[in-house]
């Protein structure tokens, strides 16, 4: 079974007579999750007949890319939503407080992070960007969305065609603001070349997690060998060409990456960027071998942070309450979940 992509939707609505303002209304319907018929434009006297003879079918088909299988509410104001992909896969979308919305990019992940579940089960497949997207619509049924970060399960640069095509959209018909449209990823120059090229340039968020190269090769096994220094540097240059600060991630493991050095290290990296670090306390995960640092641990690396020049927020991860760290809630019941046929 082949992903659905936002291309191979434009290319069905054209088969059906929609012109490029028909592909638009249906697009924003479905994305803004908004009625065809407007206050002063009813859908039967603009969209072609055969196109408004499809749309049962069509929206059917769209709702069936991404289920609700489960939600799991959390202390903080986030909820966990176990979701169902139309061959039976299921990804974990996550609700975010101020209305914003983290998306899956693809079931599984090829980089293999050693504090991520996610990165245990490797890269079982790509999410077509229709799939995307289908996060999103799903989402709005449940509450309003006006931020997008791209950072559920997977490496959004190891699946960039889809991630750059679901921005496009988001961004165009979806009605997310290009800042509040985020792309996470641990670093790769393919990403620094595409993403000044389209038509929507994202805010961009670079895993960092040490600036030490030989404990980030340990942290990010397979992730691109790009020294913490040139990561930055391709940062900032793209900070420079959007006009948008980078948010770099920084997620903080007790005893390991939490220490004066890595302070110094960021502070040499950073002082005068561009740039914003997030720090983000490890959710606990059974069977690794990590710990999640005292919050006194934090105010303290926080502190010196922003005592030396850094702009600093603290995350208090979304879903800490229900074991939330990213693919936890997937391996936790997967098995439970009949597969579609």
């Amino acid at each position: 079974m082949t992903p659905m992509r936002i291309a191979h939707l434009h290319q069905r609505l054209r088969e059906l007579g929609a012109r490029p303002g028909h592909q638009q209304r249906v697009l924003q319907s479905w994305a803004q999750q908004r009625p065809l018929d407007r206050r002063h434009s009813k859908a039967e006297d603009f969209l072609p007949l055969a196109l408004r003879q499809a749309l049962p079918a069509l929206w059917v088909e769209l709702d069936g890319l991404a289920r609700l299988v489960s939600r799991h509410p959390a202390e903080d104001g986030a909820e966990r939503l176990l979701v169902q992909l139309a061959d039976g896969q299921t990804v974990e979308t996550v609700l975010l407080p101020r209305e914003g919305l983290c998306v899956s990019t693809q079931v599984g992940c090829a980089v293999g992070c050693t504090f991520c579940m996610t990165g245990r089960e490797g890269l079982l497949r790509q999410l077509g960007s229709a799939e995307i997207v289908a996060q999103v619509a799903l989402a709005r049924r449940i509450r309003p969305v006006r931020k997008v970060v791209f950072m559920g399960m997977g490496e959004p640069a190891h699946n960039l065609d889809n991630v750059l095509e679901a921005i496009e959209l988001l961004g165009t018909h979806g009605g997310i603001g290009h800042k509040n449209l985020v792309f996470s990823t641990v670093g790769d120059e393919r990403v620094f070349a595409r993403l000044p090229q389209g038509v929507v340039k994202p805010a961009l968020a670079l895993s960092l997690h040490s600036t030490r190269p030989e404990l980030r090769a340990r942290l990010l096994p397979k992730a691109p060998r790009l020294a913490p220094e040139a990561l930055v540097a391709m940062g900032e240059t793209y900070a420079q060409a959007v006009g948008h600060p980078i948010l770099y991630q920084w997620t903080v493991l007790a005893g390991i990456n939490d220490g004066e050095e890595e302070i110094e290290g960021i502070v040499r990296l950073l002082k005068g960027k561009r740039a914003l670090i997030n720090l983000i306390p490890y959710n606990t995960t059974e069977g690794l071998p990590y710990q999640r640092p005292s919050p006194e641990r934090l105010t303290t690396m926080a502190h010196a942070l922003h005592a030396r020049g850094i702009y600093v927020t603290v995350r208090h991860s979304a879903g800490q309450s229900v074991d939330g760290g990213c693919g936890q809630l997937r391996a936790r019941v997967m098995q439970h979940i009949p597969r579609v046929v």
